[in-house]
């Protein structure tokens, strides 16, 4: 019997399993909930609802009351995981970037926390100013001093993109996780910001890998709280 002849929820069913099984969505990570896996496979949430507890039943999934948080910048919701400037253009928003810093350092602390072969990384530090307005984050990322990226100081960003450096180093993030927060800045980060130091800003602390385990990006961001806020969700009905 092929997937097309199946019942919706066994094709649903069916590729996430594959997907499970295969590494592709790693064990113990955070699946999508109801809502986007309905949309990705155009069917009801019922369905999706029926394909996950099965995959429940079988020990791939524990569902458990489901939360999900989000990033809104004027009221409007972002996709962090396609980058602050294709989640921003999305919405309308027009940004510009303004590069600070591109340079080799050595963290010990990251190396540690995520288990890196090397503590050697390309550090990134950039601005992103609201056209006709003033800056709005400070972002500051670690990636991996691998051929491809290793002579990023000296040829600079290109256009200011990560996501298209990533890619052409055959890092293209696949999945990863993310923190959110609030802490208040320090001396330097409010004058980069144009606030008093002690002032309160949102945090994002994102971690990035490839399909393939690799590790790609460790970005932390600096959002102002008058145009970005956190969202919280949560159903009876959500997973992890």
């Amino acid at each position: 019997m092929t997937d097309v002849g199946r019942p919706k929820h066994q094709r649903v069913l069916i590729t996430l399993e594959r997907e499970i099984r295969s590494g592709r969505v790693p064990h113990g990570s955070r699946l999508p909930g109801e809502t986007t896996l309905a949309r990705r496979f155009g069917v009801s949430r019922t369905t999706v609802r029926s394909a996950l507890a099965e995959l429940n039943e079988a020990g791939l999934i524990t569902t458990r009351t489901g939360k999900g948080s989000f990033v809104l910048f004027d009221g409007r919701p972002l996709d962090t995981r396609l980058g602050w400037a294709r989640a921003l253009a999305a919405q309308g928003v027009e940004t510009r970037v303004r590069v600070l810093t591109v340079a080799m350092r050595r963290d010990d602390a990251l190396a540690e926390r995520l288990n890196l072969s090397s503590p050697e990384v390309v550090v990134v530090e950039r601005l992103r100013e609201v056209a006709g307005g003033g800056v709005v984050s400070y972002e500051r990322s670690c990636l991996p001093a691998v051929d491809g990226l290793r002579d990023l100081p000296e040829r600079g960003l290109d256009g200011g993109s990560l996501t298209e450096e990533l890619s052409r180093a055959g890092l293209r993030p696949d999945h990863g996780e993310q923190r959110m927060g609030g802490r208040r800045l320090d001396g330097r980060e409010a004058g980069l910001l144009g606030r008093e130091a002690g002032a309160w800003f949102l945090t994002t602390r994102r971690t990035s890998w490839s399909a393939g385990g690799a590790f790609a990006e460790d970005v932390e961001s600096l959002l102002d709280p008058d145009h970005f806020e956190l969202f919280l969700t949560f159903s009876e009905s959500g997973l992890s």
